[in-house]
């Protein structure tokens, strides 16, 4: 039987600590407070009674802990307005925090959203009297998994859902080590893999590359990692994976040993890259140091603001774990110039804490700077330390997770392994006895995913996330289909966002390159609801196809669907030019929409690629509905240099909505000689 919230025994004694009439960010009557008996706690956000409209939007964050991270953020990030403009109350609790998710009961991250979405209707019959308020819940990444195990193990609890930037059962760990065993290969041939990729490149991102090169690239591209977010190679880091090696570490123990000895694993091959790699650095305390020192100056530490972003949610956590006034340590040796410094560890050989692997977060020089573990008391652990204790540098741990993958193969749904079975479908690798990722999946909602959901749901999907593989949509929607029958194609729709990344922060560093996909976002919840309340169907589901790991979008707006303009920008006819300093170089812009998902607002200029954007000229329109427009202009040069030169088109169904303006880009290369 299916949970629905109500006259649940843990839940039955709701309590409000906090009811006021607040201005900021608009005027809105704020309710706060929990259940006893637990560690649940709610922020509800409701509208004046002239401007509510029977619905209420409910945001399930990536990681639980705060029910008024809400109030952290401004502008197009903002929630609490987003939802009170457009006729619906807030909802955000912080899923049992603690109680929930790896130290606790996963399924609490469900009952307890059900009964605050519910508790929260009792609140909006009080204030606006007897209804039925229609709920819709969200959210991204890990916020994902919640949505769609709240979704799919509830009913007569929410009416529709927008997950995004979603996971499959198996995206946990593995897309995080398929990148970074990528990233450990490459990580000297990232700007030509870029610069081939690039507008004006050759377009062979293989070119130049060894063969093991060669085959780590293809490895993780089949694996679904979009190679156009290579140019980001510097910036994305490990993701999660050093906060999921402690999972594995747990179910898994015996893979760390196995890897460097036993056949069939990369570490057993003394020609691999995995032995070339390998640190292994005996050493010593020379002195604990004080992070106040010098040595210890590049520190970051946690924000009292707790952040619930879908990128910023795993970071505060990982911050949270750097505690200010732990002691540095520092080393009598350096590593030798080159190695490979990611995932050390400090082994105690000797002293107080012989025995002990203690998680360095950076080596900054000879100065070891500790982080926590989910399994150390980190303070007074450090506390015992001692200088002359005898250790050894070592990152084998984190080598050997990087190919955890391979002895992972799932079954024959997860095309992505397809490269890592023989002809007869069998594992080409040593298969270890555990499912690791299954079980971190069900960790994030209590609940593995079962494409039984419930109520309209529309997804959007990134083409350059680095984190959730663009073809996990295309998996959710067989699985659903698998699950429900042709019916599952009437009721959801899949939206995949071009030139998006993972995170949905409005504005980044690479604006010249991605865009937000907030706008698309926000317009999906007013798209949900509107199906819902009205039975007005949203656009259609964006068309794709899948090959070996890749999602591929059609070139027109026509043929694509969904509700993202498309963007074609060209120079001479084609994506480089070579011009003078001084000379006019003339850009054509191309923009279309899908007739009825709204309309071209404009075309904003990146002239120099540094992700400032100015205002361009007026859209010359090609149809009445203004949803196909052209842009011709000029622009010169007075310095010499290599610019990439970014057109990014905005439509929206309301133009005058800031929350939901729709955006694509589309990039040139000038290079400019004196």
């Amino acid at each position: 039987m299916l949970y629905n919230g109500l006259h649940d025994p843990v839940y039955e004694k709701p309590y409000t600590d906090v009811e006021e009439w607040r201005d900021k960010p608009v005027r809105h009557y704020y309710v706060h407070g929990g259940f006893k008996g637990t560690e649940v706690r709610f922020a509800l956000y409701f509208p004046e009674k002239m401007k509510y409209e029977n619905r209420f939007f409910q945001y399930l964050a990536p990681i639980q802990g705060d029910e008024n991270a809400a109030q952290n953020y401004g502008w197009i990030e903002d929630k609490i307005s987003f939802s009170i403009l457009h006729g619906a109350y807030y909802v955000e609790s912080n899923m049992g925090g603690d109680s929930s998710g790896a130290m606790g009961d996963p399924t609490i991250i469900v009952t307890s959203s059900a009964a605050t979405a519910q508790y929260s209707r009792q609140i909006a019959q009080r204030l606006y009297g007897p209804h039925r308020p229609w709920g819709y819940v969200f959210g991204g990444s890990g916020g994902g998994y919640k949505t769609l195990g709240c979704i799919e193990n509830t009913q007569d609890v929410w009416d529709g859902a927008v997950p995004f930037v979603i996971g499959t059962p198996r995206t946990i760990p593995n897309v995080f080590m398929a990148r970074v065993h990528a990233m450990r290969i490459l990580r000297d041939k990232f700007p030509q893999i870029v610069d081939a990729l690039d507008p004006g490149g050759s377009g062979n991102m293989y070119a130049g590359l060894n063969e093991e090169e060669t085959a780590a690239l293809r490895e993780v591209t089949y694996m679904g990692f979009p190679p156009k977010t290579w140019f980001a190679w510097d910036q994305i880091g490990d993701g999660a994976l050093s906060l999921l090696l402690y999972a594995v570490y747990q179910c898994d123990p015996g893979y760390f040993d196995d890897f460097w000895k036993l056949p069939g694993y990369l570490g057993a091959d003394p020609n691999s890259s995995a032995c070339r790699d390998r640190l292994q650095l005996p050493t010593q305390i020379e002195a604990v140091l004080s992070q106040d020192s010098d040595a210890a100056g590049e520190l970051e530490h946690a924000s009292a603001i707790q952040h619930t972003g879908v990128d910023e949610a795993w970071r505060d956590y990982i911050k949270k774990n750097k505690l200010p006034g732990v002691p540095c340590l520092r080393l009598k040796d350096t590593p030798p110039e080159g190695a490979y410094l990611q995932g050390l560890y400090l082994i105690f050989q000797s002293g107080a804490l012989a025995g002990m692997k203690l998680p360095v977060d950076k080596l900054i020089g000879n100065v070891a700077v500790p982080v926590l573990a989910p399994t150390l008391d980190l303070t007074t652990a450090l506390q015992a330390v001692q200088p002359g204790d005898q250790v050894i540098l070592d990152n084998s741990d984190y080598i050997a997770l990087q190919t955890y993958y391979r002895h992972q193969v799932p079954t024959p749904d997860y095309k992505a392994w397809d490269q890592f079975r023989d002809k007869d479908g069998q594992p080409i690798y040593p298969q270890r006895p555990i499912l690791a990722p299954e079980l971190l999946a069900r960790n994030a909602s209590g609940y593995p995913q079962n494409g039984n959901f419930h109520g309209k749901i529309i997804i959007l999907e990134s083409m350059l996330d680095e984190c959730a593989y663009p073809w996990g949509a295309d998996w959710y929607l067989h699985k659903a289909v698998e699950t429900k029958g042709p019916q599952a194609l009437q009721d959801m729709r899949v939206w995949f966002t071009d030139n998006a990344m993972h995170g949905d922060s409005e504005n980044t560093a690479n604006n010249n390159r991605i865009v937000s996909y907030l706008g698309e976002l926000y317009q999906a919840l007013l798209d949900v609801s509107a199906w819902v309340e009205k039975g007005v169907e949203p656009a259609p589901s964006t068309v794709y196809h899948y090959e070996d790991g890749q999602i591929y979008l059609p070139a027109t707006a026509s043929e694509r669907k969904g509700i993202q303009p498309v963007v074609d920008l060209e120079i001479s006819g084609g994506k480089v030019v070579t011009v003078k300093t001084g000379e006019p170089v003339t850009f054509t812009a191309k923009a279309a929409v899908l007739s009825g998902a709204g309309e071209l607002t404009g075309i904003d200029w990146d002239w120099y690629g540094d992700g400032n954007y100015v205002a361009g000229p007026e859209l010359t329109f090609q149809d009445e509905g203004k949803s196909s427009a052209v842009v011709e202009t000029q622009f010169l040069y007075s310095q010499p240099g290599i610019y990439f030169v970014a057109a990014r088109a905005t439509s929206n169904r309301s133009p005058k909505d800031k929350y939901t303006q729709v955006k694509n880009l589309d990039r040139v290369r000038v290079i400019v000689t004196a």
